[in-house]
């Protein structure tokens, strides 16, 4: 029985061939013929004057909590994406214990979400049970790995430590974990030194999983591209593949810089190191305060922090060394705080705007909001050039991703001002860098979006327009396609998204969400189990 025919629309099939007009047809799940499909009595879109290309895949995501809040994933399958992975750079929702409760337990709270769950076998149950709108694959978190082992001391793991990890590891891996994220440029994951990571990715290999590293240094710490070669080196002595995380050029002293790093990637190619980045379509980061504050003074746990900080001579040395932070990445007037629950009358506001609020030194008053949201600070930091952002996205060792989350403009989602990402990454590419500046390619750009991804997560059964491959197709108009989130109002869905099936599933249709669920938990190891049959 045929199931959905999509006709007349433009192929764009992921792997940068140029279109082809043709019919696709749906049966089940599958795409089951591409071609000419006669007339039936089953459903069908008429796409002429559309694209059709496989579901955007999100390599870089951090909806793990959002989609508990809301299955729907209404700003992500909005603009096309049908597979999310995450979490990243080093933090998430599982394995949880000791001090790796503490890392998530706040976050959680501000949802409104019971913590019911210890190990990702036990998270990606709850995702299914509760059932999602697009399918998401997990990576484990070194940061939490490490804090439910060793909490948040800066020191090296004991023997006993390292291989209480390592069983951690393998245990997130039997489940379905498709690799591991570090998250160097934070505490906890910042103690860790080269060789613990590279012993932690020898399990990781094993499984065939990879690496993702947000690195140490994204240029405000003057170190800038070294870090992307210690990224390299840890994949090439672990013998795994690496995933650079959001390659940018960060502040003032590392601008013009990414051609070094591009450099270093591609010399690692030439060497056989199997190494890709992803980069998102924007001039602007995101992080939290927290990320600003020297590593030293975290040690502990945030209760420590708090304690440093009302030491009069360990809170001038964390002011000096925080102020050096903030003039690289452009200055208080530059930072911007998109979320704050103890006063949502300071969200969408600078870190300037705040300060004369409050009459304080821009430092003071970020410490004061540090403590008031007991570290939950998350803000938009604008650092980069539109120069470096081109260059990046033009290397073909580089993919897209969100490093966003799934939200939607009402409830509890709709709060704050976020990063416009979450919600038109993918629309921008096509809209701003395809059609209007040409820097690349339709076809260039799709593959960058969908076979790419899905080749670093070695997803042989999605991320092409193929027969036999999973029905996750995007159609969109090109002439229209574009993304409506701004940093003012960036609770905005994007726009010429037409359809979005996953899973043979109409989820998006003539731009509105269905209430279809038909998303997975794709796991590593059944992934590996079915293709071995």
């Amino acid at each position: 029985m045929t199931g959905l025919i999509i006709r007349n629309g433009h192929i764009v099939d992921g792997a940068g061939n140029p279109w082809f007009k043709a019919d696709l047809e749906i049966k089940d799940e599958n795409i089951s013929r591409i071609g000419k499909v006669s007339a039936s009595k089953g459903k069908s879109i008429d796409a002429s004057g559309l694209f059709v290309a496989p579901g955007f895949i999100d390599i870089h995501s951090h909806s793990e909590l959002q989609l508990l809040v809301n299955p729907r994933a209404e700003s992500k399958v909005r603009q096309g994406i049908t597979t999310e992975v995450f979490p990243n750079c080093g933090s998430g929702p599982a394995p949880l214990k000791g001090a790796a409760v503490e890392m998530i337990k706040d976050d959680a709270k501000q949802w409104g979400l019971k913590l019911d769950w210890k190990t990702m076998g036990q998270y990606m149950k709850k995702l299914e049970r509760q059932g999602i709108s697009l399918n998401v694959a997990l990576l484990i978190p070194h940061g939490t790995l490490r804090a439910c082992i060793m909490g948040f001391d800066n020191r090296k793991p004991t023997e006993k430590e390292m291989s209480e990890m390592k069983k951690l590891v393998e245990q997130c891996m039997v489940e379905g974990a498709f690799g591991m994220c570090t998250g160097l440029r934070y505490v906890p994951g910042s103690y860790a030194d080269t060789g613990e990571v590279v012993d932690l990715l020898t399990v990781v290999g094993r499984y065939g999983g990879f690496y993702a590293s947000h690195v140490r240094d994204e240029g405000d710490r003057g170190t800038y591209p070294a870090a992307i070669a210690e990224a390299v080196e840890i994949g090439e002595k672990a013998g795994v593949p690496v995933q650079i995380s959001h390659l940018k050029a960060l502040g003032r002293r590392a601008w013009g810089k990414v051609k070094d790093a591009l450099k270093i990637i591609e010399d690692a190619r030439t060497r056989d190191v199997d190494v890709t980045c992803d980069m998102y379509p924007y001039t602007a980061s995101g992080t939290g305060f927290m990320a600003w504050i020297p590593k030293w003074s975290h040690e502990g746990g945030f209760d420590k922090f708090l304690e440093r900080i009302k030491d009069s001579q360990q809170r001038r040395r964390i002011i000096e060394e925080t102020q050096a932070v903030l003039h690289d990445r452009g200055g208080p007037e530059r930072a911007v705080l998109t979320r704050f629950f103890p006063n949502p009358g300071y969200e969408g506001k600078t870190l300037q705007e705040i300060s004369t609020m409050r009459s304080k030194d821009p430092v003071e008053a970020m410490l004061d909001l540090i403590v008031e949201a007991r570290g939950e600070t998350p803000v938009v930091n604008f650092n980069m050039l539109d120069e470096d952002v081109d260059s990046v996205m033009r290397h073909p060792a580089v993919m897209f991703g969100t490093d966003g989350y799934s939200l939607a403009p009402y409830g509890i989602l709709g709060k704050g001002k976020p990063h416009p990402r979450s919600y038109g990454t993918y629309p921008r590419v096509l809209g701003r860098y395809v059609r209007e500046s040409r820097l690349l390619t339709i076809e260039n750009a799709i593959r960058k979006m969908t076979s790419l991804p899905a080749q670093k997560l070695g997803l042989q059964d999605r991320g092409l327009i193929k027969e036999g491959m999973y029905a996750d197709i995007v159609v969109f108009d090109p002439e229209k396609v574009t993304d409506k989130a701004t940093f003012a109002d960036p609770h905005q869905y994007a726009e010429g998204i037409q359809y979005v099936i996953v899973n043979g599933k109409t989820v998006v249709e003539k731009g509105k969400h269905t209430g279809s669920l038909s998303g997975r938990v794709l796991r590593k190891t059944a992934m590996r189990t079915k293709a071995a049959r």
